[in-house]
């Protein structure tokens, strides 16, 4: 099985919630971005993400360099990546082996997160999805989470070259 780090960056809870999800249904390894400034208010958020800032962060996670492959889960804040998440990106991103985005929404805005993620890393990631908040919170996100788990496995095996039995094959006999 291919190593596959979530990292999550979470304000309200929300993204944390569907990362912990997911990270557990795959039994895979969760680290967090933190805002180093803890207690930021609402508008130098959304000023960070509309002028593309990268505040301060930390990190204590393992390496993403060590790991198959990222997925990134963070909300969107005003049609753009949240401040804290590009900033991990920034510093981390050109050593991802393959990337993949989920975004937590109000309404829109995460193809914006996908194109950034895209430009900063150089290449397109594995995988996107887009939850909406009420999703996370009424819980409705859980099948749909499982599925991309699941999709995340099967493209990692496929690149990984990884075989099947024998025995599974239509080509045996």
């Amino acid at each position: 099985m291919n190593k596959v780090l979530v990292v999550v960056y979470s304000w309200t809870g929300t993204s944390r919630r569907l990362a912990e999800s997911l990270a557990l249904s795959q039994q895979w390894t969760l680290a967090q971005v933190q805002d180093a400034k803890a207690g930021r208010r609402d508008l130098s958020c959304i000023l960070d993400s509309l002028l593309r800032r990268r505040p301060a962060i930390t990190y204590d996670g393992p390496d993403p360099a060590a790991f198959d492959a990222v997925v990134l889960v963070s909300p969107i804040w005003a049609y753009s990546l949240a401040g804290p998440m590009r900033s991990f990106v920034a510093r981390y991103g050109k050593a991802f082996r393959d990337v993949v985005v989920v975004s937590v929404m109000g309404n829109r805005g995460a193809p914006n997160a996908q194109a950034e993620i895209t430009r900063l890393i150089g290449r397109q990631p594995l995988l996107s999805a887009a939850f909406t908040s009420r999703e996370v919170e009424e819980g409705s996100h859980a099948a749909r989470i499982e599925a991309i788990g699941r999709a995340i496995q099967d493209e990692q095996d496929r690149s990984a070259g990884a075989l099947r039995p024998s025995i599974w094959s239509p080509s045996s006999a």
